[in-house]
């Protein structure tokens, strides 16, 4: 196993570097400060095969003494593409010492662009030469260079430039990001003195300002070289923009508890938006739904269920757009699922635990979906196993979950025999219950081959009504009944997704905005809730 210092590890190309490395079986060490301290590096140097060098300072002094201490090993040397005199001294020391050498030139990093990110927001960037023309190259393509360089063979005395596939303008550059946040983003043309005077103002040495003025007016390189030493091409930068879409969104509006309490602990406020982790999106949130079981965990009842680290961002039901792809999924699908989290603009899943979204209804209808969904699939066909012929009793048809477990078993070939109160009753009959049963005039029909129970006062005389039990609230007493909590199960809500598209399930929600959520927990605590409240996040 090859055994690889990484100096500058958390930065921005240090962090993919050491992934990659991870990911190719090298053994990784990472140092910051004890590049300069000799005691510390000669420690950190031990047993090391090969050294990526990122330098740190703008000046050459101290690092003959670094190379004396790396000595005869492979290195790989983050230039510039600017090639500035310490940076030639440095490559120039390395080329003495090592034992093999490789220089890593990149022209214009794409993160050079999060510089503009305080502006994006406001949806104008100004700055100068929007005109100018580079080719911005990733951070991720650099790393898999240099991982080439310090882990195979080929590369040694090689300088390579480093850039992105094709150039652009700042002012495409800047469209670009508009797209990947989904927000138009503007530029305004910043007079080079103008620009001059602000930098300066912010303290940047005269000769770094004037410097980066200059390059601004020449065209900077394109080259094949990401493509030509790894085999795969460059991404382009409106990869780069979606993959980085959380840093220039910087914060969304988010239903949060900070304390469990009432329904006045919850709070629309401003929060950081997430960052998308390995195997996850980023989705920009139409709407999330309400559902009974978040009233226990606003009261602190579900800790030990699901976790009481606060402060905690509500919503399990997520319909919106990617912005941020990841498997299968790429920026623009539309997606449902079930996560935490979905009561804000923005949310990250797994791209693993998502469905595509149903066509034939719009996103704010579809966050419906998920928990009561696939709360009725599961009931319907794993634990009732209800098929055609079957009679079954839903009691509570009138809920979000019920509304679903009567077209799916309807669907599945039973006789539905369904309980609502006065205010549900037309609408459970109109998705196709055989009968409909109003709980609050007289006993319940017996004779079933099976109850599913959907509401939490369950006398214990259900027991007489049916053969087999399933209930989703409280367990029945019964030796053939079954209580169940739905799990998630992409393929399951993929499922459902396609009989809603097909117009076999039909989908009903009340839509409110996300600043009602309090007020949803506390009607739902009255018993005013009935069916789905989808609430809407502007997304």
């Amino acid at each position: 196993m090859t055994r690889v210092l990484v100096s500058g590890a958390t930065g921005t190309i240090g962090r993919p570097l050491v992934e990659q490395l991870k990911e190719a079986g090298a053994g990784v060490r990472a140092v910051t400060r004890e590049l300069t301290d000799p005691v510390a590096l000669a420690a950190a140097l031990d047993g090391v095969d090969a050294v990526f060098l990122l330098w740190p300072f703008a000046s050459a002094e101290g690092a003959r003494e670094v190379l004396e201490l790396i000595g005869a090993r492979r290195v790989v040397y983050l230039s510039s593409a600017a090639a500035r005199p310490h940076e030639v001294e440095i490559e120039r020391l390395i080329a003495g010492t090592a034992r093999e050498w490789t220089v890593l030139r990149p022209h214009a990093f794409a993160a050079n662009a999060l510089r503009w990110a305080g502006q994006v927001r406001t949806g104008v960037v100004r700055q100068p030469s929007g005109e100018a023309v580079f080719s911005p190259v990733h951070e991720r393509d650099v790393a898999a260079v240099a991982v080439r360089a310090l882990l195979g063979g080929g590369h040694h005395g090689a300088v390579y430039t480093l850039t992105g596939p094709r150039p652009l303008t700042q002012r495409e550059q800047a469209r670009l990001i508009g797209e990947a946040i989904g927000r138009p983003v503007r530029w305004s043309e910043e007079p080079a003195e103008e620009a001059r005077r602000r930098l300066l103002g912010l303290a940047w040495p005269a000769s770094a300002v004037d410097g980066m003025l200059r390059a601004l007016t020449e065209p900077g390189p394109s080259t094949r070289t990401v493509e030509e030493v790894t085999g795969v091409p460059a991404s382009d930068f409106g990869t780069w923009a979606s993959e980085h879409a959380a840093d220039f969104l910087g914060t969304m509006r988010a239903a949060r508890l900070h304390e469990y309490g009432d329904a006045s602990v919850i709070r629309v406020e401003e929060a950081p938006v997430p960052r998308p982790g390995p195997g996850e999106v980023l989705i920009e949130v139409a709407a999330t739904s309400f559902n009974p079981s978040e009233v226990g965990l606003r009261a602190g009842l579900l800790r030990e269920v699901f976790g009481g680290t606060l402060p905690h961002t509500l919503g399990w039901d997520v319909a919106g757009t990617v912005l941020t792809g990841a498997g299968d999924l790429v920026p623009g699908d539309r997606v449902i699922g079930l996560i935490d989290g979905a009561a804000a603009e923005y949310a990250v899943a797994k791209a693993d635990v998502l469905a595509r979204a149903p066509r034939r209804i719009p996103l704010t209808a579809a966050a419906a979906v998920p928990v009561a969904g696939l709360t009725a699939w599961q009931a319907v066909f794993e634990h009732a196993r209800i098929g055609p012929g079957s009679r079954v009793l839903i009691n509570g048809a009138g809920g979000g979950v019920g509304l679903f477990a009567v077209q799916l078993a309807k669907h599945a070939g039973a006789y539905v025999v369904a309980t609502a109160g006065p205010r549900s009753a037309a609408a459970v009959r109109a998705l196709g219950a055989d009968e409909v049963v109003d709980y609050t005039a007289g006993p319940l029909p017996g004779g079933n081959d099976v109850l599913i129970n959907l509401v939490a006062d369950v006398p214990d005389s259900v027991t007489e009504l049916a053969a087999e039990f399933v209930s989703i609230t409280r367990p029945i007493d019964h030796p053939r009944a079954v209580h169940f909590v739905a799990r998630n199960d992409p393929e399951q809500l993929a499922e459902l997704v396609a009989l809603i598209d097909a117009g076999v399930v039909d989908v009903e929600a009340a839509v409110r905005p996300l600043e009602a959520l309090a007020d949803v927990h506390r009607e739902a605590e009255r018993g005013l809730v009935r069916g789905k409240v989808t609430l809407t996040t502007g997304g």
